[in-house]
């Protein structure tokens, strides 16, 4: 027993001369100033060095933390009290080593009810052990309550992070994945480089290298399209002309089998492919497919300065909505009767939308714009029109990206000015350091999610989203072990 002795620490195995020792009572130490000028607050390492001991009473101190190893070998310790001292958190599994625990007090400490407490509220509800009611003292919502009536879920201890998994270097303006033959591939396009360049992804170093090149000096925009088994590349160049390649099997190379008529692709910005009635199609202008080629179906407007397109299906009516750096978004829509898109309307009064992206949250369907000067906002579909929803910050924006990874909502925002902003559903999230983005492309693979982001200045970076439950390790300063891939 010792009670208001100048104790200022509790060093590890400082009882191990004691090996027979069965009841041990400290009361009111750790109160004085110790040399840092404030109360010291420690207990460390293991306090006994043998499992002899059936009673420790450590209790009205000023002890506000303790080793993860503090009851270690103490498997004949059966009643263990911490009450009445300044303790705000506890070490996962701290009484993991106490076989026979029959009694715990924690009551009269300061507990924060976090993501570091939240094994504390699981191990309750488990043992076998007696346990007085636990109490919060933090954080405020939380301040007075029960411990054993917070839900798991009321801890919110799950967080994501994008981290960097492999930086490719060379610049790219675009990437599209696909898959062919049961292998991911993403097809970039490099205009500094003056090619189309296709990545592969290698399933043991989980990591993508390098295919094949197809040549494309001003290329813009490079879409894989797979028709009946067979691997095309529409490749969309500012000068020059564009052109459609095929994989030929027989030579394992890309082979070039159509130009398009440059009178009606002038500065092509964006490339959409898409199926409507099981015929394939795909927009710059607007190209259908025919037995072995690709022909012009449709020319949708006069030149506008078309900068993006997108396709977007819903109610079971194809649309296809076209941004300009001239005019508001147009909405077309598809006529089966005529096999044509047909206006329908334009997208508010948003000028400057660089870039136009369709994601649904349930039933509701909401668009993204991209605007380089004015703010980007989300806006959402109403049954005939769109509505706006949020408006956000930027300048400099060409991108604006929605996607969907391990269950959450993300949309990031890129800027040739200042960070990429990534966002969740419910607000901002997270900073990218993108200099200036031209796309992002989210892929799914070997149970990874993987954000490809293209630069127009630097590397292309290509991004892993991890989720990090803040509940299996002791603080915010680095990532855990149980650092887990989505």
């Amino acid at each position: 027993t010792m009670v208001n002795a100048a104790f200022t620490e509790i060093k590890a195995a400082a009882f191990a001369h004691l090996p027979l020792l069965q009841f041990l009572y400290v009361s009111g130490f750790l109160t004085g100033t110790g040399a840092s000028g404030r109360g010291a607050q420690a207990v460390g390492g293991s306090l006994l060095a043998t499992g002899e001991g059936q009673a420790a009473f450590i209790e009205n101190n000023d002890i506000r933390s303790l080793s993860k190893f503090t009851f270690r070998g103490l498997k004949s310790l059966a009643h263990l009290s911490l009450a009445n001292n300044n303790l705000q958190t506890l070490p996962r599994e701290i009484f993991a080593p106490l076989d026979i625990l029959s009694d715990l007090d924690l009551r009269g400490n300061a507990l924060t009810c976090d993501c570091q407490i939240k094994w504390l509220a699981e191990w309750v509800e488990r043992t076998n052990a007696t346990v007085p009611a636990v109490f919060c003292s933090s954080p405020a919502r939380y301040k007075g309550q029960n411990i054993r009536d917070l839900a798991l879920e009321d801890f919110d201890c799950v967080t994501t992070d994008f981290v960097v998994h492999q930086v490719l270097p060379f610049q790219s303006v675009s990437a599209e994945p696909f898959t062919y033959s049961s292998d991911l591939y993403v097809a970039l396009a490099q205009p500094s480089a003056s090619s189309c360049t296709v990545l592969k992804w290698d399933y043991v170093e989980r990591k993508l290298r390098d295919f094949d090149r197809i040549p494309a000096h001003s290329a813009v925009h490079c879409k894989p399209i797979v028709v009946q088994s067979q691997l095309y590349v529409v490749v969309a160049q500012l000068f020059g002309g564009s052109y459609i390649y095929r994989w030929d099997t027989t030579v394992d190379k890309f082979v070039k089998i159509q130009d398009m008529d440059s009178r009606m692709i002038r500065k092509p910005n964006d490339i959409e492919a898409f199926q409507i009635d099981g015929e394939w199609y795909f927009a710059i202008a607007q190209y259908r497919w025919h037995q072995n080629g690709f022909y012009s179906q449709q020319a949708l407007h006069p030149w506008h300065r078309d900068t993006d397109v997108e396709y977007v299906e819903g109610e079971g009516k194809p649309r296809l909505i076209i941004s300009s750096s001239s005019q508001a978004p147009v909405i077309y829509q598809w006529s089966r009767a005529q096999k044509q898109f047909v206006p329908q309307g334009e997208v508010g009064e948003v000028m400057d939308v660089q870039m136009v992206k369709h994601f649904r949250v349930k039933r509701d369907h909401f668009l993204c714009l991209s605007r380089y000067i004015g703010d980007s906002k989300v806006v959402r579909w109403e049954g005939q029109h769109f509505t706006e929803l949020q408006t956000l910050p930027s300048r400099g924006s060409m991108v604006m990206q929605p996607f969907l990874a391990a269950q959450r909502q993300y949309m990031v925002l890129g800027s040739d000015f200042s960070f990429t902003h990534v966002y969740l559903w419910d607000g901002r999230f997270q900073e990218l350091s993108v200099q200036a983005p031209r796309a992002f492309c989210y892929i799914p693979v070997q149970g990874m999610d993987l954000l490809l982001a293209p630069s127009f200045k630097s590397s292309t970076l290509v991004y892993r989203h991890v989720v990090v439950d803040l509940s299996l390790w002791g603080g915010p300063t680095a990532c855990p072990a149980p650092c887990l891939p989505a």
